[in-house]
């Protein structure tokens, strides 16, 4: 059972923002042994290692579902593995990494579910480890400064695909900026997040990725 479908039957927008956590990372994906693949190894190159030059950032966040609804919030990260995802107050959830797993939190219904980052396609983004040319491939673009890789494993369809939008941008770390991503789960249902005004390398606190949880009484950071 997915994240997703545990949601199935309450409200549809508490079921699209579990679905943009809810794809599973698939295994390998080998590139074929041509020119053309041995340059989209160098760029894949570029979007690991800009990945992986993050260790902080704080961004806004747009999420989309495919009925068009959206929500809003902020998005916060610190290496290795850890990210926070508050949004608005008018949407009382919260999904948080502590570095090992992550926790999606419901204060409405006083329930939390909790799976490894591993499991998640978050991880592409939270564990520097991990490396996309394992698992992704480079999708062409109209633009040469903007980098689509997408994550998907043939053999797994029922893990859906997420595909990661990166802009060249020399402020950025890296010299990429991650912009957005795209999350399709088997049913085809998208989930689309799109991010603005990014930080980097600000003071971040590991309390920011504390929460509290609803199943207890007794209070703790959120």
């Amino acid at each position: 059972m997915t994240i997703l479908t545990a949601f199935l039957g309450r409200k549809p927008l508490r079921a699209a923002l579990a679905g943009a956590m809810a794809l599973a990372v698939p295994g390998a994906l080998f590139l074929p042994a041509t020119p053309a693949a041995a340059q989209n190894s160098n760029q894949l190159d570029r979007v690991v290692n800009a990945l992986r030059a993050i260790t902080t950032m704080q961004a806004d966040f747009t999420q989309t579902d495919r009925a068009g609804q959206t929500v809003s919030g902020k998005l916060t990260m610190k290496s290795p593995g850890r990210i926070r995802f508050e949004y608005s107050k008018d949407v009382n959830m919260l999904v948080v990494s502590n570095g090992s797993s992550l926790t999606l939190i419901d204060y409405d219904v006083q329930q939390l579910e909790r799976w490894p980052i591993s499991n998640s396609p978050l991880g592409a983004l939270l564990d520097p480890k991990r490396d996309l040319k394992r698992y992704g491939k480079l999708v062409p673009t109209a633009n040469p400064d903007v980098l689509s890789v997408e994550v998907k494993d043939p053999d797994k369809p029922e893990y859906g695909t997420m595909t990661l939008i990166f802009v060249k941008d020399a402020k950025a770390p890296g010299g990429l900026e991650l912009v957005s991503w795209v999350a399709l789960d088997a049913q085809n249902k998208r989930t689309t997040v799109r991010l603005s005004n990014q930080r980097y390398g600000m003071s971040i606190s590991d309390r920011a990725f504390r929460y509290r949880d609803p199943r207890v009484t007794t209070r703790r950071p959120r």
